[in-house]
């Protein structure tokens, strides 16, 4: 078949991925760079060892009944798109468009970008001239550093290996994923086990439920303010403290947009979803355990050593650098550089992999580029994988990519609400459908999730601290409504192209 050409049904996908090379798309598109940043912020929020490992248990058991939700959707539909398509049945073409255009413009290009630039960052920990200071080119906002010139290239290279085909794309996937995986436990037997600080452990765990918000006094300010926090205001912390640690999990859903491709489909999709989030939960509630063991939570901005800063102060919020250091001594920025450059190129090519189906998901639909629509010879969406690349690419050259991704945090979080609704809409919709894994718990279990996600939602509608980040994030959603207009128009004046029946296998 020649490269390129129109592949008039789904089934022209190779369905190569089994149960093991699911889970670990699953777990390696979550481990990124943020189980060893965002501890530092929520320490901030919450102040206590107690409730710091809170917002992680919480934020793992959220995720988790997402996934068990996702596996009754996953089954009934496995079909190239995922998350897409469900929203397409449950609702309308029209909501799966505002999922799949936000997912193409911030959540998957956006994260990308940032993952990118993170992996970039840290090289230059170890080979100094890569440096965002030095500037190749720059016009306004516009600057081109040796970073990411790094970043850029980091995308293109996993962007092409995965318009090889499958296959290169998964074994990519496997080897940095088990990797990083491994370096992860490493790093909390160490913490655990021989870095263990007695102070620390003493002034973390002596009161664990005292609860205080720390904030600078002024915007860039050195100096902070620390205040106790009960009742109302401390749900809000919570909720406003696990906007981290809900973005360090996330992703998980990708599998999903590549069930086109996965084997047995309809047990491997559910049972990936629980493996990849029930391990990934684990690792990082025990990371978070580790830190606590080896930093005290609490410290001085102005600390000198990173026992002194501990974990709300550490260095460039790089809490996983901060506790290798107390372990490692002073090459521990080099080990945490490596250690984080696996973590993100393995989070990298996950989400590479996987957003190219939901785009190509979208043109079989007539509501995006043609072009998309089609596999190339080695049977994947290369085309695809070309926007996406290209717009990641942009978005690393501006440097616009982590203010985007604060924008959408309300919006990521109303999509997956709305999927999970979804579940009740096709119970009554199409009660006759195949469902060969049905929900955990249904209904309590995905109503529970949807009860819990709306709250943090309009928490972060309401609270301060986000609240400048959430209204902008709704207007890059509501924006998508025009465009879906102008796709219908163009689709009525050409065939879609077929995209199958939602339950084939």
């Amino acid at each position: 078949m020649a490269q390129g050409a129109v592949v008039g049904c789904e089934e022209r996908f190779v369905r190569g991925l089994g149960v093991f090379d699911s889970t670990m798309i699953v777990a390696g598109s979550m481990i990124g760079s943020g189980i060893f940043i965002v501890s530092a912020d929520i320490a901030r929020q919450v102040g206590s060892a107690g409730w710091l490992l809170s917002v992680w248990v919480i934020t793992g058991v959220l995720t988790l009944m997402a996934a068990l939700s996702y596996g009754e959707l996953a089954a009934m539909m496995p079909r190239a798109g995922g998350q897409y398509v469900y929203l397409r049945e449950a609702y309308s073409p029209f909501w799966a468009f505002l999922y799949g255009w936000t997912l193409f413009l911030v959540i998957q290009t956006g994260t990308i970008a940032a993952v990118a630039v993170a992996f970039a960052r840290f090289l230059g920990v170890l080979v100094p001239q890569i440096s965002e200071e030095q500037r190749f080119f720059e016009y306004g906002r516009l600057a081109l550093s040796p970073t990411q010139l790094v970043a850029i290239a980091v995308i293109v290279f996993l962007s092409w290996t995965n318009s090889r085909g499958l296959k290169t794309g998964k074994i990519v996937q496997n080897v940095f994923t088990l990797a990083k995986i491994a370096a992860l436990l490493l790093l909390i037997a160490l913490g655990i086990l021989l870095g263990h600080n007695a102070e620390a452990i003493a002034a973390n765990f002596r009161d664990l439920w005292s609860a205080t918000f720390t904030q600078p006094i002024a915007r860039g300010a050195s100096q902070y303010t620390t205040t106790p926090l009960e009742g109302v205001g401390l749900l809000l912390a919570l909720g406003t403290a696990m906007v981290g640690s809900l973005f360090a999990s996330d992703a998980w859903n990708n599998i999903t947009f590549t069930a086109g491709e996965v084997r047995n489909p309809k047990r491997t999709l559910p049972l990936s979803l629980m493996l990849g989030v029930g391990l990934v939960s684990v690792l990082y509630v025990l990371a978070n355990i580790s830190y606590l063991c080896v930093l005290p939570l609490r410290g001085d901005p102005a600390g000198a050593t990173a026992l002194e800063r501990g974990i709300q102060f550490a260095a460039n919020d790089r809490v996983g650098t901060a506790a290798a250091e107390v372990i490692f001594g002073p090459s521990a920025a080099a080990i945490m550089a490596v250690l984080v450059m696996i973590s993100t190129f393995g989070c990298l090519n996950g989400l590479i992999l996987a957003g190219a189906r939901v785009y190509y998901a979208m043109a079989r639909d007539g509501l995006f580029f043609q072009s998309v629509g089609m596999l190339n010879a080695h049977h994947v969406p290369a085309n695809g994988l070309l926007v996406q690349c290209l717009w990641a690419c942009l978005l690393a050259f501006s440097g616009t990519y982590s203010e985007l991704l604060d924008y959408v945090i309300f919006a990521v979080l109303i999509f997956y609400v709305l999927t999970i609704a979804g579940l009740f809409v096709l119970r009554r919709k199409r009660p006759e459908a195949e469902r060969p894994y049905r929900a955990f718990g249904y209904p309590w279990v995905p109503a529970l999730y949807i009860l819990v996600a709306s709250f943090i939602a309009l928490d972060l509608l309401i609270s301060p601290k986000t609240r400048p980040n959430t209204w902008p994030g709704l207007l890059i959603v509501l924006a998508g409504a025009p465009v879906y207009a102008l796709w219908r128009w163009k689709a009525a004046r050409r065939p879609a192209l077929d995209h199958g029946p939602v339950t084939a296998d």
